[in-house]
Protein backbone atom coordinates (compact mmCIF):
# COMPACT_ATOMS: atom_id res chain seq x y z
CA UNK A 1 0.00 0.00 0.00
CA UNK A 2 1.36 3.65 -1.01
CA UNK A 3 1.09 6.63 1.42
CA UNK A 4 2.13 10.20 1.04
CA UNK A 5 4.51 11.46 3.29
CA UNK A 6 3.70 15.39 4.30
CA UNK A 7 6.15 17.70 5.50
CA UNK A 8 9.84 16.48 5.84
CA UNK A 9 12.27 18.95 7.58
CA UNK A 10 15.44 18.67 6.55
CA UNK A 11 18.64 19.78 9.05
CA UNK A 12 21.35 21.42 7.34
CA UNK A 13 24.73 23.14 8.77
CA UNK A 14 25.94 24.84 5.85
CA UNK A 15 24.91 25.90 2.10
CA UNK A 16 24.86 23.28 -0.22
CA UNK A 17 23.31 23.30 -3.02
CA UNK A 18 23.62 20.20 -4.48
CA UNK A 19 21.33 18.34 -1.56
CA UNK A 20 19.28 21.35 -1.32
CA UNK A 21 18.17 20.71 -5.38
CA UNK A 22 17.23 17.21 -4.53
CA UNK A 23 14.50 18.00 -2.40
CA UNK A 24 10.62 18.10 -2.94
CA UNK A 25 8.01 21.03 -2.12
CA UNK A 26 7.14 19.41 1.50
CA UNK A 27 10.51 19.50 2.45
CA UNK A 28 11.51 22.58 4.87
CA UNK A 29 15.27 23.58 5.77
CA UNK A 30 16.52 24.14 8.67
CA UNK A 31 19.36 25.98 9.04
CA UNK A 32 21.44 25.07 12.17
CA UNK A 33 25.28 25.39 13.14
CA UNK A 34 26.24 25.15 16.63
CA UNK A 35 30.03 25.07 15.79
CA UNK A 36 30.19 28.71 15.14
CA UNK A 37 28.75 31.51 17.64
CA UNK A 38 28.65 34.15 14.95
CA UNK A 39 25.67 34.09 12.87
CA UNK A 40 26.14 35.24 8.77
CA UNK A 41 23.39 37.44 8.27
CA UNK A 42 24.36 37.65 4.60
CA UNK A 43 25.03 33.56 4.39
CA UNK A 44 21.11 33.25 6.17
CA UNK A 45 19.77 35.85 3.35
CA UNK A 46 21.31 34.03 0.67
CA UNK A 47 19.98 30.71 1.73
CA UNK A 48 16.73 32.00 2.09
CA UNK A 49 16.66 33.54 -0.84
CA UNK A 50 17.53 29.89 -2.56
CA UNK A 51 15.10 28.48 -0.85
CA UNK A 52 12.61 30.91 -1.86
CA UNK A 53 14.05 30.50 -5.69
CA UNK A 54 13.32 26.65 -5.33
CA UNK A 55 9.57 26.62 -3.50
CA UNK A 56 10.97 25.55 -0.61
CA UNK A 57 10.56 26.92 2.75
CA UNK A 58 13.04 27.77 5.39
CA UNK A 59 13.82 28.07 9.35
CA UNK A 60 16.40 29.37 11.17
CA UNK A 61 17.61 27.49 14.65
CA UNK A 62 18.01 28.90 18.24
CA UNK A 63 17.47 32.72 16.80
CA UNK A 64 13.61 33.70 16.60
CA UNK A 65 14.53 37.22 16.92
CA UNK A 66 16.72 37.25 13.65
CA UNK A 67 14.25 34.60 11.96
CA UNK A 68 11.67 37.14 12.56
CA UNK A 69 14.16 39.97 11.46
CA UNK A 70 14.93 38.10 8.23
CA UNK A 71 11.04 37.39 7.32
CA UNK A 72 12.01 34.08 7.21
CA UNK A 73 8.87 31.05 7.32
CA UNK A 74 10.04 29.94 10.79
CA UNK A 75 12.00 29.13 13.54
CA UNK A 76 13.50 25.71 15.35
CA UNK A 77 13.76 25.64 18.89
CA UNK A 78 15.86 23.14 20.46
CA UNK A 79 15.36 20.68 23.01
CA UNK A 80 18.45 22.85 25.27
CA UNK A 81 17.09 25.75 24.61
CA UNK A 82 14.69 26.81 27.52
CA UNK A 83 13.65 30.63 27.34
CA UNK A 84 10.45 32.49 26.73
CA UNK A 85 11.71 35.92 25.82
CA UNK A 86 10.54 34.92 22.02
CA UNK A 87 7.37 35.37 23.22
CA UNK A 88 7.69 39.10 23.80
CA UNK A 89 8.45 39.76 19.99
CA UNK A 90 5.43 40.16 17.63
CA UNK A 91 5.52 38.09 14.60
CA UNK A 92 3.76 37.80 11.43
CA UNK A 93 1.01 35.35 11.36
CA UNK A 94 2.49 32.88 8.76
CA UNK A 95 5.72 32.15 11.02
CA UNK A 96 5.66 29.31 12.30
CA UNK A 97 7.40 27.75 15.51
CA UNK A 98 8.58 24.12 16.06
CA UNK A 99 10.71 22.84 18.96
CA UNK A 100 12.16 19.36 19.71
CA UNK A 101 11.62 17.27 23.04
CA UNK A 102 13.04 14.30 24.47
CA UNK A 103 10.66 13.60 27.69
CA UNK A 104 7.72 15.03 28.88
CA UNK A 105 9.01 17.51 31.23
CA UNK A 106 10.72 18.58 27.69
CA UNK A 107 7.18 18.90 25.63
CA UNK A 108 5.79 20.63 28.28
CA UNK A 109 7.99 23.57 27.95
CA UNK A 110 7.75 23.34 24.18
CA UNK A 111 4.13 23.86 24.92
CA UNK A 112 4.82 26.98 27.11
CA UNK A 113 7.22 28.02 24.39
CA UNK A 114 4.33 28.09 22.28
CA UNK A 115 6.05 25.76 19.56
CA UNK A 116 3.24 24.87 16.52
CA UNK A 117 4.85 21.47 16.18
CA UNK A 118 6.94 19.01 18.60
CA UNK A 119 9.66 16.92 17.01
CA UNK A 120 10.27 14.12 19.47
CA UNK A 121 13.25 12.39 19.45
CA UNK A 122 14.72 9.65 18.94
CA UNK A 123 12.39 7.25 17.41
CA UNK A 124 15.08 5.05 15.67
CA UNK A 125 18.73 6.12 16.44
CA UNK A 126 19.73 4.82 19.75
CA UNK A 127 21.47 7.45 21.24
CA UNK A 128 20.80 8.72 24.81
CA UNK A 129 17.74 10.15 23.77
CA UNK A 130 16.49 7.09 22.27
CA UNK A 131 12.90 5.85 22.89
CA UNK A 132 11.50 3.32 20.34
CA UNK A 133 8.48 2.98 19.38
CA UNK A 134 5.99 2.16 21.91
CA UNK A 135 7.86 5.20 24.50
CA UNK A 136 7.45 7.29 21.83
CA UNK A 137 3.67 6.76 21.29
CA UNK A 138 3.08 7.10 24.89
CA UNK A 139 4.74 10.42 25.09
CA UNK A 140 3.31 11.71 21.76
CA UNK A 141 -0.36 11.32 23.06
CA UNK A 142 0.58 13.17 26.32
CA UNK A 143 0.56 16.69 24.26
CA UNK A 144 -2.14 18.09 22.02
CA UNK A 145 0.48 19.88 19.55
CA UNK A 146 1.34 18.17 16.45
CA UNK A 147 4.27 15.74 17.02
CA UNK A 148 7.56 15.39 13.89
CA UNK A 149 9.05 12.24 14.13
CA UNK A 150 12.88 12.90 14.94
CA UNK A 151 16.05 10.95 15.03
CA UNK A 152 17.48 7.68 12.51
CA UNK A 153 14.63 7.90 10.34
CA UNK A 154 16.20 6.11 6.68
CA UNK A 155 14.73 5.11 3.50
CA UNK A 156 14.54 1.76 5.05
CA UNK A 157 12.50 2.62 8.09
CA UNK A 158 10.23 5.58 6.77
CA UNK A 159 7.72 2.65 6.64
CA UNK A 160 7.35 2.18 10.35
CA UNK A 161 6.26 5.80 10.48
CA UNK A 162 2.70 4.44 9.56
CA UNK A 163 2.58 2.42 12.18
CA UNK A 164 2.37 5.74 14.40
CA UNK A 165 0.02 7.51 11.72
CA UNK A 166 2.73 10.00 11.35
CA UNK A 167 4.34 10.71 8.36
CA UNK A 168 6.03 14.08 9.34
CA UNK A 169 9.70 13.54 10.30
CA UNK A 170 12.77 15.46 10.74
CA UNK A 171 16.49 14.67 9.96
CA UNK A 172 20.04 14.45 7.74
CA UNK A 173 21.08 11.89 6.23
CA UNK A 174 17.71 10.71 5.20
CA UNK A 175 18.28 13.71 2.65
CA UNK A 176 21.90 13.10 2.29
Amino acid sequence: MHYNLNTKYYFINNFDTNNINKQDKKTIIIYRNYKSKNIDQFQILKLKNYCKKKNLKFYLSNNIKLAIKLRLDGAYIPSFNKEFNHLNYSRVNNFKLVGSAHNLKEIKIKELQKVDKIFLSSLFKKNRNYLGINKFKLLSKLTKKKIVVLGGVSKRNNKLLKILNNFEFAGISYFE
